[in-house]
């Protein structure tokens, strides 16, 4: 799979800032610091169609109708420091989205290997069989 431009995903997003909740008493009434980061999948042009597939179907929960994904903070008093978090965030939920698992190649055992098996569980079954109790028989 292509690597995405971090760059060019960074350009595709917008954001929204807004009064966050909490402590902060008259200043946070005055003060928009809570960042929203919207980014549309079906718009972007940084991504090729099997890309925007993978990231609708494993961000599903995550989307909007519209295909949006939206990411809040809220974490500090500063606007930018919120923003520098939804823009982490957003990147690693892309990167794991469009992470894909290697796929395990099956290895073929070699006829020695195989041999030795056989040979180990043989010696072992005659060990076991050594041990049993042997019932003596009086005449």
């Amino acid at each position: 799979m292509p690597k995405i431009d971090l760059q060019g995903l960074s350009r595709e997003t917008t954001f929204k800032f807004s009064g966050s909740s909490g402590n902060g008493g008259q200043h946070i009434n005055r003060v928009a610091t809570k960042a929203t980061l919207l980014f549309s999948v079906p718009d972007s042009a940084v991504l090729n169609d099997e890309q925007k597939v993978l990231i609708s179907e494993r961000l599903k929960n995550r989307l909007t109708k519209e295909g949006i994904l939206r990411i809040s903070s809220q974490k500090t008093r500063s606007a930018q420091r919120n923003k520098k978090e939804t823009i982490e965030i957003f990147l690693a939920i892309i990167n794991t989205a469009l992470y894909q698992e290697k796929t395990r190649k099956k290895k073929e055992v070699s006829p020695a290997a195989h041999q030795k098996r056989l040979a180990d569980k043989k010696k072992q079954a005659q060990k076991k069989q050594h041990r049993q109790f042997v019932a003596s028989q009086d005449f």
